[in-house]
């Protein structure tokens, strides 16, 4: 199907071919139509496969529908997204479908200051693209109000959730117009999502382009056992053999990132790091760094993996696996997208074979294994094998056992402070003595040159109390 048999203004098609848009993805052909129509929609689709036109495209027509002047502080589409990168990404994208059209668009995001922001707000925006956090913060200040809004978008709200937005974003939903109209896109589904979308969306249209928590066919998948220790040299002898060009690598934390970074900066490998710990401004650079080729790998976090969109990215490697097997789907989305061929290498260590098989669960395929010679990992089972036949010297597994003795005095060592009992059980005390003795604490015998069980010995009040 064909844009060009939409009816679309005219102004908003020739953004359309200037973007060179001209067939729609199955997600386009299925959500445009009956958004436009004024649907609430749940939608669920592929990353890489056109969802920010799929849902921006018919929000613009049905704004241009009923024209309106800008208003100061009064938005009247407000475009919710997880991640920084994320709107950014958006905000260029649908200020590109805009651009004949007379629509402001902005981006509100943390990381840098507010006054921009404010200003631009203050002037009038008709679209609002912002992360939930930095937009309580404007609304707080009164920068804000979200009355007006006829039209709310949650892109990537299965993310949103998973960072924990699901409050701020009811609260930011319950601020907006009754009569709004609500677009949620994402691209996994769980009993998260499901229950959201009945919170907020009315007499919804839900619409799967593919399986449920599919990833795109035009990728490929593979995964590369390996002990945890040895993840860098094996990247980087990937990385030489392969002669990968451009390489998107993510680890699950920041401590990471930054240790594989060192390493490669060691083997002089142009690499660059895009993380929560780092500015606005210097993730911008690394991506754009990235983005122009004068670096070669760029590590990321999972805070990028929902705003990276790079054109031509054949690899994507993940040298850690995600917490969430979601995640992976988000994460391997950067490559194979828009019908391009890509390629997700896993690094996976013993630790998180039990994370792979979830991810392989999850999306319905067993990933090919590569054993890289050199670097074959031991079986789970040889290494419990090997871990039970140790003995540790100086252990005993021996049973404890409590013995209430009364502690007498007859040999005078016991005035004043009481002492530790001596090994093999010699604690000075004799049986037959009466209970004269002052207080003692709770003592353990030192049993390891001893037969039995170990002895625990209570000694003062606290074995009278217990002999009565």
């Amino acid at each position: 199907m064909q844009f060009s048999s939409l009816d679309l203004a005219p102004d908003l098609q020739r953004a359309l071919v200037a973007c060179g848009y001209s067939a729609m993805t199955p997600v386009q052909t299925q959500a445009i139509v009956p958004a436009r129509r004024g649907k609430d929609l749940q939608v669920t689709a592929q990353t890489g496969t056109g969802k920010t036109a799929a849902f921006a495209v018919p929000v613009l027509q049905r704004m241009l529908d009923k024209p309106k002047e800008a208003v100061a502080r009064r938005p009247r589409t407000l475009i919710l997204t997880p991640t920084r990168e994320l709107a950014e990404q958006l905000a260029d994208a649908i200020g590109a479908y805009a651009q004949f059209l007379p629509v402001s668009v902005t981006a509100l995001y943390g990381g840098v200051k507010m006054g921009g922001q404010a200003n631009k707000l203050k002037a009038g925006v008709d679209i609002v693209i912002s992360t939930p956090g930095r937009l309580l913060e404007h609304m707080t200040l009164g920068n804000v109000t979200l009355s007006d809004v006829e039209f709310v978008v949650l892109d990537e709200a299965d993310r949103m959730l998973d960072m924990g937005f699901i409050n701020d974003v009811l609260k930011l939903m319950q601020l907006t117009a009754k009569t709004r109209q609500t677009l949620l896109f994402s691209a996994t589904t769980s009993p998260a999502v499901n229950e959201l979308s009945h919170k907020i969306l009315n007499n919804h249209q839900q619409i799967r382009v593919t399986k449920i928590n599919s990833t795109a066919d035009t990728v490929r998948h593979a995964v590369y056992p390996v002990e945890e220790s040895r993840k860098i040299e094996l990247f980087e002898q990937l990385l030489k053999e392969k002669n990968w060009f451009q390489v998107l690598v993510f680890t699950s934390t920041k401590e990471q990132a930054d240790r594989l970074l060192a390493g490669l900066k060691k083997s002089k490998i142009e690499a660059a790091v895009c993380h929560g710990d780092k500015s606005q401004g210097s993730r911008r650079r690394a991506i754009a760094d990235f983005k122009s080729a004068k670096i070669q790998v760029l590590i990321a976090t999972e805070v990028a993996a929902r705003g990276l969109d790079i054109q031509g990215l054949d690899y994507v490697v993940n040298f850690n696996l995600p917490y969430l097997a979601e995640d992976y789907v988000h994460r391997i989305g950067r490559t194979g997208r828009a019908g391009a061929l890509g390629t997700a290498i896993s690094f996976v260590s013993r630790e998180e074979e039990q994370t792979l098989e979830r991810i392989q669960k999850l999306i319905g395929t067993e990933v090919k294994r590569i054993v890289k010679p050199g670097f074959e990992v031991t079986s789970r089972g040889s290494l419990l094998k090997s871990i039970s036949q140790k003995v540790l010297s100086g252990r005993s597994n021996r049973a404890s056992e409590t013995i209430i003795e009364l502690e007498g005095s007859n040999n005078g060592q016991h005035k004043g402070k009481p002492r530790r009992a001596r090994s093999g059980g010699e604690s000075g005390v004799e049986s037959g003595n009466k209970a004269t003795a002052k207080p003692a604490r709770l003592k353990k015998t030192n049993a390891e040159n001893t037969k039995g069980p170990k002895k625990k010995i209570l000694r003062g009040k606290r074995a009278e109390k217990y002999s009565r």
